[in-house]
């Protein structure tokens, strides 16, 4: 089977790792951008938001399958544009994406088929949104309704506070992103996140995890991409992930059917665990980034056969995806500034002993410039490691992180804690 992935970051490298074991693969081909994933794939020069070239791509080499890793490609619709070319795709078509494309249209949808959420009100301007704050409590939580890079979420403790992150993001400070916003009661309890795997009809859960997105130890500091993760999300008692799927992912999958948008690929469920249950604090529309790197390294099976029946609507033929009992936990190591303003332009050294200890080094933000490695990007590298146990997984991660030499990085040191 040729393969191309679409995508540059630490959740591609962590796929190209998982693709490049499979017996399936015969080539695999990426977008260039991370000399990680370079070393696995031979390069695909794409300008993705140029679906004709992509389309052309695939004929011309023979590509059997299109794993779509980020969110922007799936929302801009080339799945939609891959599928009308008769090229299997792994990932939703543009109306499905909007579970993550549109935190409005996902609000909306749990209202109308009893999906367990938080209390929400849309709004398409400053003056609606602060007009809503009336009828929430503090703290409140404001949403940027579009993509915004995992960081488009406010806490905010205060009236002022509120009103100040509800202006901002309506001038721009997260793009188009916050030019409609969501404003939503703050839910009490923890947070977890919960994979599911989905051709449009048959949906298996694939794997837990729990992610830390704030910037800083504590988890005090703004909202990032996420700063670390762990797996599995251990609060996700047996019991409770059958609720997740009689409750959200089932109810969800079969809303999307029955919209005439059915979700072909991973359902990626934040949830929070309330004292009245499990409830959805949003969806993506693909795999986490940094839990994709988790997850790849606790599946079992092959992974390509299980995305290809996803892609043809054939998830019933494949068994559901096992993994392995181990733990793991990746720390992310990211450049001075981010989110805000990373600097870019760092020599990292020494992967190769970290990796010696035992751990795996995916790269997410990196370029060469010759033969040394540079930061490129706000987070940099995740380092993962896997053990029997929480705290021999952590502690090798740890370990590992201590070996790179990155002077110009910065990383939490509670990650699991």
């Amino acid at each position: 089977m040729n393969v191309l992935l679409i995508g540059t970051g630490g959740r591609e490298h962590a796929l190209a790792w998982k693709i490049a074991q499979s017996p399936s693969l015969d080539t695999l081909y990426a977008t260039t951008g991370n000399p990680g994933i370079a070393k696995l794939a031979k390069p695909a020069d794409l300008i993705v938001t140029d679906h004709k070239a992509v389309v052309d791509f695939c004929k011309n080499h023979k590509v059997d399958l299109v794993i779509i890793g980020p969110e922007a490609p799936l929302v801009d619709g080339l799945g939609d544009s891959l599928r009308a070319a008769d090229i299997a795709a792994f990932g939703p078509d543009k109306a499905a994406a909007q579970l993550e494309g549109s935190k409005g249209f996902t609000k909306d949808l749990c209202a109308r088929y009893d999906i367990p959420t938080a209390r929400y009100q849309r709004c398409r301007n400053a003056l609606e949104a602060k007009a809503a704050l009336n009828d929430f409590g503090l703290p409140v939580v404001i949403k940027a309704d579009g993509l915004a890079g995992g960081k488009g979420v406010i806490i905010a403790e205060s009236r002022t506070a509120a009103e100040t992150a509800i202006d901002e993001m309506t001038a721009g400070s997260f793009g188009k992103a916050g030019l409609e916003i969501v404003v939503e009661e703050f839910m009490q309890g923890e947070e977890a996140s919960f994979f599911a795997i989905s051709d449009g009809q048959n949906v298996y859960p694939f794997g837990t995890a729990r992610d830390h997105k704030r910037v800083g130890d504590g988890d005090t500091g703004p909202n990032t991409g996420g700063m670390g993760a762990y797996s599995p999300a251990t609060r996700l008692t047996a019991d409770i992930e059958q609720q997740v799927m009689q409750r959200i992912i089932v109810p969800t999958v079969q809303a999307m059917k029955q919209e005439g948008a059915p979700f072909i690929g991973i359902l990626y469920a934040g949830l929070m665990l309330t004292k009245e249950g499990p409830k959805l604090i949003e969806y993506n529309a693909r795999l986490g980034d940094p839990e994709c790197q988790l997850l790849m390294l606790r599946l079992e099976d092959d992974i390509l056969p299980l995305f290809y029946a996803a892609a043809q609507g054939q998830l019933e033929i494949q068994p559901a995806p096992r993994f392995s009992s181990d733990h793991a936990v990746t720390v992310v190591m990211a450049a001075k500034g981010y989110p805000a303003s990373p600097v870019k332009g760092g020599s990292i050294q020494k992967i190769e002993d970290a990796e010696k200890l035992g751990a795996i080094v995916f790269q997410a933000g990196t370029k060469l410039d010759g033969e040394i490695l540079k930061a490129n990007g706000g987070r940099v590298l995740n380092v993962t490691a896997t053990a029997k146990d929480f705290k021999s997984a952590r502690a090798l991660a740890y370990q590992a992180v201590a070996a790179i030499d990155y002077p110009d990085g910065f990383w939490r040191k509670d990650i699991g804690l």
